[in-house]
This record gives C-alpha cells, sequence and structure tokens, in this order.
C-alpha cells in the first residue's frame, strides 16, 4: 500500500447470520470507508475498491484525510490463555491480533445491548 494509504488500520469482521453473513472490511479512520464480501478476501479486495472512491472524493471536494488513529496495547495473560487463543486463530484463519480485538469488541458490544462500533477486527 502507499504510504498515504498504509497508515490506516483495516478491521474485518465477520458479520452475524442476522447481518447478512459474510466479512465487513473497513477504514475506522476514514468515515464511511467500508466494504462486505463472502470471505476476509473478497471483503479486503471491496474495501481497496471502496478506499479509491473514498480517496476519488476527498480529493474532488477539496477534502483532508483524517489523520491515522495510533493505538499499541501490550497485555500479558496465561500460557495457557496464550495457547487456547492461538489455536482458535489458526482455526478460524485470521492473526492473534485479529481474535483477540473481535473477542473484546464482541464483549463489548454485547456489555452496552449489543451496539458495537463496527471495530471488531484488525487484519494485519
Amino acid at each position: 500500500m502507499p504510504k498515504e494509504k498504509g497508515e490506516y488500520p483495516v478491521l474485518l469482521r465477520k458479520l452475524s447470520r442476522a447481518e447478512g453473513g459474510g466479512y465487513l472490511a473497513e477504514f475506522p479512520d476514514l468515515p464511511g470507508c467500508m466494504a462486505d464480501g463472502a470471505t476476509p478476501e473478497e471483503a479486503l479486495a471491496e474495501l481497496q475498491d471502496a478506499l479509491k472512491s473514498y480517496l476519488a472524493s476527498v480529493k474532488k471536494h477539496g477534502d483532508k484525510l483524517p489523520t491515522p488513529a495510533e493505538s499499541v496495547w501490550r497485555q500479558r495473560a496465561p500460557k495457557t490463555l496464550h495457547h487456547r487463543l492461538q489455536r482458535e486463530a489458526e482455526r478460524e484463519g485470521v492473526s492473534f491480533n485479529t481474535l483477540v480485538v473481535s473477542m473484546l469488541s464482541e464483549g463489548l458490544g454485547r456489555k452496552h445491548g449489543g451496539r458495537t462500533r463496527g471495530s471488531t477486527l484488525i487484519h494485519d
């Protein structure tokens, strides 16, 4: 990805059956820049098309690109928990970080009445 796009994190979330299934991919720092697909790969490919449209719109209207948010968090966990999470990530075909962020986001969504901000997975 070129520098202007590479600085923005991509979030990938598995959609529930009620949401139509598949996956939703988005650039959370670029409001409304999102896409979906039947597979993670398809959602990410569609997101690249959405990004092209987003950037064209920003240029057309003379808008500024939002500044990417930065966030780093390190958490110690028991080895047994780490191994269970790693196995689950491998089983689902996602990165360890993607799985953990998804689980945290889903837990927060349930805690707040099922509402989420759509940023449940970070795709590495």
